[in-house]
């Protein structure tokens, strides 16, 4: 019997068919991501916003930047959370230390003052560096590699994911921004402005639920994620010093660059944010490189490493437009949107709800598909899904066109209801990419290496953030220069006048997606040819 076999709990079937222990983490990671959405739906906004309304004061351009460090830091962190765990403490110790750590991360967030702010942050990087990587690691450990049902139990977790995305936008963005709690803290002596401190600390209790109910739920796991992975006898090559040179000097560089810029340490914030990009680049390349040369044994976990790379660069660019919710398209919901849908108070943070319901509407079909095509024989390879799934994102943002093109281009604000249509492509991409990658990562990863494969992933995600935080600065600046989609004049505080081509950057992004998902489908055939050269779960499941 495997270990992963061994490690499975009793009660197999008593969570929808699958491991009582799916429902454990389920509801755990619903708890962490109430937490996560819920301060995301109005970090950006928070940010940019005077500091006489209780905001930062920053500009927008700077709340990008903001968080495209922020968001790519809190999954880079990932790579050493999971390898941490697989080395020292087990899957399971870590996600209970990076719960605790997260929520008081969240509780420095709700206190009154900006000084808070970036321990906040700090905290919460960490906290998830050990959480995110090794909770979607244990749901793998939960079943054998080729049980046609790892596929479906990744999507059921991915919808618990969904089920705190749906309701921290609203919990959090009504005490956040919403005009009626201003009112009510005004009415009880408290200053207003302070309603963003009370989202953080809504924040901070999602979280304490989902510890408490992650202890609650740990004699559901059996073995699994209880112990680091064992030591196998054989060994790869040692690794040289100078990779791990490269690998400490690469971090020590994203760092230091994050530590500079919310510190204001003499340099441009655009160029150290630009440096921290680059970084990122390096990171990745030297990542892998380690894997294929130094830790990969054989061929058959080359070829594993290799079906990595392909998966990391759908990954990647799939986070890069779908993570624009909390960047452009929340400036978008906040700039451009009248405020109100159809007659009630409608803040911006309210919208980022939508992804979530319709994860939680269509996840259930998306799992019956993948199995009904299954059991035909005509399931389409991971790649496959990738490429459909970067379809349907250029979607997301085609349906935005018209409005892009009538009312905001004649300098009008426009109904909500648009953005419904963009999350409901968005959500379909999301469906054939996230939870599928999740799946196949953890069927793709030795066993000895389960957590850091997982921290791989969340690195492409990490990139993915970096991407969509700077997105609408750079991009902009492209569609000025070319003049892409008509002009939109805006005039600023001080009475300067500027033209600024938005939609513009809307179509840059469509060719974008458009081209990478030409690509994976390109890549599709021969990954699949390469893995069946190979003894690979992946492989055998694609007959």
């Amino acid at each position: 019997m495997s270990d992963v076999a061994a490690a499975r709990p009793p009660r197999e079937k008593a969570f929808f068919g699958h491991p009582k222990g799916l429902q454990t983490l389920f509801f755990t990671e619903m708890w962490e991501r109430f937490s996560y959405y819920g301060m995301r739906a109005f970090l950006t906004i928070y940010i940019a916003t005077e500091v006489a309304k209780g905001g930062l004061g920053e500009s927008p351009a700077t709340a990008g930047i903001y968080y495209a460090l922020y968001g790519s830091t809190i999954y880079l962190v990932s790579l050493p959370g999971g390898w941490i765990a697989d080395r020292f403490i087990g899957q399971r110790m870590a996600v209970l230390i990076g719960g605790i750590i997260i929520m008081f991360g969240h509780i420095t967030l709700a206190l009154p003052t900006h000084d808070a702010f970036l321990p906040g942050l700090g905290l919460i990087v960490l906290g998830t560096g050990f959480l995110k990587p090794n909770v979607s690691t244990i749901v793998g450990q939960l079943y054998d590699k080729s049980d046609p049902r790892r596929d479906a139990g990744y999507t059921i977790y991915y919808m618990g994911i969904n089920v705190g995305a749906l309701v921290a936008p609203i919990a959090c963005g009504f005490l956040a921004q919403s005009s009626t709690f201003r009112t009510f803290l005004a009415n009880q002596g408290i200053d207003p402005n302070a309603s963003w401190h009370f989202g953080f600390g809504a924040a901070a209790i999602g979280m304490a639920l989902g510890v408490v109910q992650f202890v609650h739920g740990w004699k559901y796991l059996g073995d699994a994620g209880a112990k680091p992975a064992p030591r196998t006898g054989s060994a790869s090559a040692p690794m040289p010093a100078a990779a791990w040179i490269i690998a400490a000097i690469g971090t020590a560089l994203i760092v230091g660059a994050s530590w500079w810029i919310f510190h204001d340490g003499g340099l441009n914030k655009g160029t150290i944010a630009d440096a921290f990009g680059v970084g990122l680049a390096v990171l990745s390349v030297v990542v892998f490189i380690i894997m294929h040369q130094y830790v990969a044994i054989g061929d058959d976990e080359r070829r594993r490493v290799r079906a990595m790379m392909v998966l990391f660069l759908g990954c990647l660019s799939f986070f890069g437009l779908f993570e624009q919710a909390g960047s452009t398209l929340s400036f978008f919901a906040e700039q451009r949107v009248h405020r109100t849908l159809v007659g009630i108070d409608f803040p911006s943070s309210y919208y980022q709800f939508i992804n979530a319901a319709f994860v939680i509407l269509l996840g259930p079909v998306f799992a019956a598909l993948w199995i009904a095509l299954q059991r035909k024989g005509k399931e389409p390879t991971p790649v496959t899904k990738f490429s459909v799934g970067m379809v349907l994102i250029s979607l997301s943002f085609v349906v935005l066109l018209p409005a892009l093109l009538g009312p905001i281009a004649a300098g009008h604000k426009t109904t909500g209801l648009w953005l419904f249509a963009v999350y409901f492509f968005a959500t379909t991409g999301e469906l054939c990419i996230s939870p599928v990658g999740l799946s196949t990562m953890n069927k793709l990863a030795p066993e000895r290496l389960a957590g850091f494969v997982m921290g791989i992933w969340f690195l492409a995600t990490s990139v993915g953030y970096y991407l969509a935080g700077r997105a609408e600065e750079k991009l902009g600046k492209l569609a000025d220069k070319l003049e892409i989609g008509p002009a939109i004049t805006t005039v600023a505080a001080d009475g300067t006048v500027s033209q600024h081509h938005f939609a513009g950057i809307f179509y840059l992004l469509i060719v974008f997606s458009l081209v990478v998902a030409a690509i994976l489908y390109a890549l599709a055939g021969p990954v699949k040819r390469m893995l069946a050269q190979g003894n690979l779960p992946v492989a055998k499941a694609r007959k």
